[in-house]
């Protein structure tokens, strides 16, 4: 028996859209990175994107749990000499809320061209409204499906 391998003009690509009220940042962030690598799908292959587009709503309400929102901070470095750059989390949600998902999101996803890729089918907004309802989003489940309509 060999190993299946997708090709790249047989992936079907689903939307889902994720209502981020409520929910814990890194449990959200792991959810929404194993769509997007398309782990969810029996035919996932490492070296091929096959995963799925990600919705994420009123990503200004996520959560954290514990104290993080006043001690944890988000660094960064322009390369220079007293270059180091760092901002509260509780400072990042009230300036721009869907960074923080997404720097989440990118610290699970591979740091390569084929994760750069993926990462360009997250879309965030801030409010409950986003403008692709023509693709029909279903909603995701806590295990990267969509959620069953007779439950």
């Amino acid at each position: 028996m060999k190993t299946y391998t997708a090709k790249p003009g047989e992936i079907e690509r689903r939307w889902y859209v994720v209502d981020a009220e409520g929910e814990v940042l890194g449990r959200l962030a792991t959810r929404i990175a194993t769509v997007l690598r398309g782990k969810h799908k029996p035919t996932f292959t490492p070296h091929i994107d096959t995963g799925d587009f990600v919705i994420v709503v009123n990503c200004e309400k996520i959560r954290l749990t514990g104290n993080k929102l006043d001690s944890k901070m988000y660094h960064r470095h322009s390369g220079y000499p007293g270059g180091l750059r760092s901002l509260w989390y509780g400072k990042l949600l009230e300036t721009h809320p869907e960074r923080a998902i997404q720097k989440a999101v990118w610290g699970m996803m591979p740091k390569t061209t084929l994760g750069r890729r993926q990462m360009k089918k997250l879309k965030i907004y801030k409010g409950p409204e986003h403008p692709h309802a023509a693709q029909k989003p279903q909603p995701l489940d806590g295990r990267g499906q969509k959620q069953n309509e007779e439950a």
